[in-house]
């Protein structure tokens, strides 16, 4: 089990850019996969991106995301990063940072074990 920190949200214009952080305790961070994902008020948590713990880190996103958004992480730090440029109105929501042990990088945030508390990303038009 880890614990999760999220931080880096706040209100921005479109086209701006947001650096989120997510801070793991735990010596076994290096073997979890890591998520990010997102939920607007009412609506689903839905998959944003993925870093596996693979030596290759191989990464995956939401299409919606893909070209604006980079998940990266540092093992030495115990964080996993989600730059995000470019930001739309409709990126609006809370961010989760989540973890699952294995090398897997599931979307359906039921495969996660562990999440942090978020933080709200507002993108003003």
């Amino acid at each position: 089990q880890v614990q999760l920190v999220e931080s880096g949200g706040g209100l921005v214009q479109a086209g701006a850019s947001l650096r989120l952080s997510c801070a793991a305790s735990g010596r076994t961070f290096s073997t979890y996969t890591m998520g990010w994902f997102r939920q607007a008020p009412g609506k689903e948590r839905d998959f944003v991106a993925a870093i596996s713990w693979s030596s290759r880190y191989s990464t995956k996103y939401t299409d919606s995301v893909k070209g604006r958004f980079t998940i990266s992480r540092d093992n030495a730090k115990n964080t996993v990063y989600l730059q995000m440029n470019i930001l739309k109105p409709e990126d609006t929501a809370v961010y989760y940072c989540a973890a699952r042990q294995g090398a897997a990088a599931p979307e359906d945030p039921h495969y996660y074990s562990d999440w942090g508390q978020g933080t709200q990303v507002t993108v003003s038009s």
